[in-house]
Order: C-alpha cells, then structure tokens, then sequence
C-alpha cells in the first residue's frame, strides 16, 4: 500500500502569517506544502495592480517567502503547491525561476494556465474560471519541485498532488471526494486549528494566542486525518474541523471541477489528542460546467461617519439627514444608505462610551457625485449642525468598488494547461462524465426532545457557527455538539425561526441544508451581500460575523441542555 500523502497549508488568504511556509517546513515532516492567495476580493485587486503593471497579477508576497524558504524546501524534499499566481502564473513561474537561480536552488518550476477568461467578458476586469487539481497533477507527475496555478479551486491544491502521489483516475470519485473535504479543511489555514473558533473560550488562556497551521494525512483510499507539528499552538478537534467543513458551503453536493462531493457522507471521529479521522466520504461525477468569477468596476463609493455624542441622539441624526439630503439634492448619489449604530450608553463615564455613530455611505457610476459634493456638504456642517459635530474621518475624493459575478462555462471551453520546467505543454481534458447538481432530498429528522422546562437564552451556549461569502450570499454553518443539542436544534432553528433570529434575512430567500453526521444545519442566505464583498453592501460585507450573531440572539432552550 502506498504510504500516506503528508500536506499541509501554509496560507489561507493573501496576506496570511509571513513565517508560516517556514514554521511548516521546520516543524515537522512534510511531503507538498500548500498556500491559498486568492480569494474574490484577491482577484479584484490584483487586477487593479495588473492595470497599473502588466507584468504584476499575482501574490509578491509568496516570492518574499520563498527567498527565505525555498532552499529549505528543497533540502527537505517538500514540494510546494500554490495559487499565488492569481492573474499571471506565468509571470509568477519565471520570478521563482529567476529567484531560485539567484539563490543557487536547483528547482524545477512549472505552472498552471487556461483559467483567464477576461478577454471573453469586455468590460469585466478579471474573468476567471476555477480549474480542478488534474493540472497540478501532470506538473507533479513530470517532476516539478514548485508548482504556481491561477484561478483553481481552494481544495484543487490538494486533490492535485493526492491524484499524482497515488496515481488515482478522473473517475475515482470517492477518493477524489475525500481529497477535496480534506482540502476544504485545510485552506484556510488555522481556522481548521481552533482560528475564528466559536468556542474558543473554553480554551487554556494563551493556547490561541498563535495557532499552528494545518496538515492532512492523506491515504489512497481518500480518507484523511488532520492534524498539525507537535508543539505547535492551537488545537485539532471535531469541532474545529466541523466549523472549517461548514464555511462558505451550501447543500449536501458541494460540486467541484473535479468531482462532487457528498458532504451528507463525512464522518469524523477523535483519532488522539489534535487528530481528526476523515473517512466515508463519497463522490460524484462533477457538474458539466466550471464556475467562473467575474469582477468588474461597479462605480464609486465614499462615506461620512458622523459622531452624535450625549443627548437626543435620534434628534441629531435626524437633523444632519434632512441637511446632508438637502445639501446633496442638486445631484443625488444614485444609492444612499445611512445607519445609526448606538454604541452609546446613558450616564457614560468616557465620551467615547457616550457617543453613537451615524454612518452614511453613497454609490453612483461617477466619481464626482460621491466625491467633492460629499465631502463639501459634510464639512460645510461643521458649525451648523447639531450640538458637538464630528466626523470620524473626512471623506475622501470617493473610491472606485468592484462587483463580483458567477458565470458558468462548459468545461470543453477552457484550455486547461500544464507547462512544464522544460517549456512542454500538457492539454488537460474535460472530465469525461459529467452530471447535473440537484438536491438531496432533506433527511429524515431525529426524534425531537421529550417537553420539559425552558430557559430564555442565547443559541450559542449550545451550538457552535461559523459563516461566510459567496458572491452576494451568505451562509450560516450551525452545528450542535452532542445527540441531545443535535435533537433540539434539528427541529428548533427551522428557515422561519432563521429569519425572526436574523431579520435582515426577513424578505431574502433562505435555504436550510440538513447534514445529520456533522450534526449540522446549513443556511444559504441568497443577497444579503448585494453584489459581493468589493462592494461593500453591509457593515460585515463577508459575513465573517453573521453566525455569531445568530449565536448571540436568545429563544426557549431546553435547561437540560444548558
């Protein structure tokens, strides 16, 4: 039998822990060490670096990290695997390679391309399509030390090297299934090692104060165990892995390039102190499109926030809306949106405490509506207003925000490429099979709870969450730690009681997702971030937050249960 795949993660966004390549290659042992750059937000800016330089596009930090790491890398046989390339793998591919003589590293560097479609969509600033792991793969298998790919999945940094280490076909759907939950795991980085962790407070204190990052230890068969080096900081439990499971996903089928994976078949379980054991995962032939991302400028925006301190706070905001709108009439933003937030408090003993906060916020296609015209209506107030006006900050000449799309190619449509140290170039092909994405059909519910007492308090003594970004939706991960809680919840947080907990969800369609072996429910929230993070439709434009509020809203629960 071959013996296990070990990959671990040394980044789950741009601008992640600098010394987390070397931490991973110094802290234990290692067979591909992977990095995820990239994210929506990511290829909107790296597009607005390219329009500056077209030479730039991909992540210079990861060039920063290998000058230091690179030779180390090589010394200890690991091989790295990242999308740092983002926009311009090639030119990332010769940068390693320039680097990598400089230093007197003998490394081989391919890279992977086909993803860039921003020449088919004029007017879209980047137009990228997320390519599967089979590209990674043929680099592997050619001998390649370091490999830089554009626009893949997250998960594809993973399936790519297990499919070269084990040789696995594109019809293997279990085991590519597995490799992509491990993946999934594994590409943010330490929120899979107690990060963003919902019940971080149960912790020793100092014991996340510098999580360690993560690593799968993949087997042929596509099970996994996560875990992280020994003496690292951080922790590796089910339920670390659970919340991980649950970010930025939707339904049962969590469709890939690759394959499907059934999310409704993961089972965890303890496997030792920081070891979880992935197993029974099972896949499905992928879906016969590639989701491709688009961004594009959206307009302008810019934004106030005044400071109403003391007395009569609503009477203040009331009063600088009706001038603000007065003095913006001649030529009205096309959107406006202003939001008290009371973050004041009666009788305060700081004058911060003392103070709330009024945020206006103003878009529109040109730049000069939310430009000058804000900035001087805002700062001609300044003597003429209410009582202690102040502003934050003054607003700028206004800022130009993205706007984020998914489209879908067929997968025939894309030149998925490998190209090798040598120059050689691998056509990789479409998946041969292909089948339509639908819905599992809900579960059947466990029995619910036998009536007894309840206590008025919030979700979160009982379940943990963790949400994210999709586009313009959100999604909510809830999951229960034990059968009694599992019980509870299942027939407890219905869509209805979703939306009276979340009421900005209220007049949005909402979708629950049942996955009775994680104990979890899933809720996708379809809008709820207009046009995705770059526009910055919402005070939490991720949605990083949006499960700890639901954990903070109160209901009826069990006593038995608190």
């Amino acid at each position: 039998m071959t013996a296990p795949l070990r990959i671990g993660n040394a980044s789950g966004f741009y601008g992640d822990r600098f010394d987390a390549l070397r931490e991973m290659l110094t802290g234990g042992e290692l067979d591909v060490l992977t990095g995820d750059y990239l994210a929506e937000l990511t290829m909107l800016i790296l597009a607005r670096d390219r329009l500056k330089d077209p030479s730039a596009g991909y992540a210079r930090t990861f060039l920063r990290q290998l000058e230091e790491c690179l030779g180390l890398a090589h010394e200890r046989g690991v091989r790295i695997v990242a999308n740092a390339g983002g926009l311009n793998p090639a030119g990332l591919a010769g940068a390693v390679r320039e680097l990598a003589g400089r230093l007197g590293v003998p490394v081989r560097v391919a890279h992977v391309e086909g993803d860039d479609l921003t020449a088919r969509y004029p007017g879209s600033l980047a137009a990228h399509a997320y390519l599967g792991g089979f590209g990674i793969a043929a680099c592997l298998r050619e001998g390649a030390d370091v490999v830089v790919t554009g626009r893949v999945t997250d998960a594809a940094l993973v399936t790519g090297p297990a499919a070269a280490h084990f040789g696995w076909t594109a019809t293997e759907y279990d085991r590519l299934a597995g490799a992509v939950v491990a993946g999934h795991v594994l590409e943010c980085g330490t929120q899979a090692t107690g990060g963003n962790y919902a019940f971080f407070g149960e912790r020793p204190p100092g014991d996340l104060l510098r999580p360690g990052f993560p690593l799968a230890e993949l087997h042929e068969d596509g099970g996994s165990v996560i875990t992280k080096h020994p003496g690292t900081g951080g922790f590796v439990d089910v339920g670390t892995v659970t919340a991980q499971l649950l970010y930025e996903t939707g339904g049962a089928r969590y469709a890939g390039p690759d394959v499907t994976a059934r999310l409704d078949t993961v089972r965890l379980t303890r496997d030792g102190p920081d070891r979880v054991r992935i197993d029974g995962v099972r896949g499905e032939a992928p879906p016969p499109t590639l989701k491709a991302g688009l961004n594009r400028l959206g307009g302008f925006r810019n934004e106030v926030v005044f400071v109403l301190t003391g007395l009569d706070v609503e009477a203040k905001a009331d009063l600088v809306r009706e001038q603000m709108t007065g003095a913006l009439a001649a030529s009205p933003p096309a959107e406006t949106r202003w939001e008290l937030v009371r973050t004041d408090r009666p009788d305060a003993d700081t004058e911060e405490t003392a103070s709330a906060l009024l945020r206006l916020v103003v878009r529109d296609p040109g730049q000069e509506a939310v430009g000058r015209a804000l900035s001087g209506a805002a700062i001609e107030l300044a003597l003429a207003s209410y009582p202690g006006f102040h502003v934050l900050a003054p607003p700028g000449k206004g800022a130009p925000y993205g706007v984020f799309e998914d489209v879908y190619v067929p997968h025939g449509s894309v030149d998925h490429v490998a190209v090798l140290h040598d120059g050689r170039r691998i056509p990789v092909g479409p998946p041969h099979d292909t089948t339509a994405v639908t819905v599992v059909p809900e579960p059947e519910l466990p029995e619910p709870p036998a009536p007894g007492p309840v206590r008025r308090a919030p979700l979160g003594l009982v379940a943990g969450a963790r949400s994210g970004d999709k586009g313009g939706n959100a999604n909510v991960g809830v999951w229960a730690r034990d059968d009694d809680a599992w019980r509870w919840l299942a027939h407890e947080l219905t869509v209805e009681r979703f939306r009276e907990l979340i009421p900005e969800a209220g007049a949005l369609p909402v979708t629950r997702h049942v996955l009775p072996r994680l104990r979890a429910l899933n809720f996708v929230v379809e809008g709820i971030l207009g046009e995705g993070v770059a526009a910055q439709a919402r005070f939490d434009p991720q949605a990083k937050a949006l499960g700890e509020w639901l954990r903070s809203r109160r209901l009826d629960i069990p006593e038995a249960l608190l």
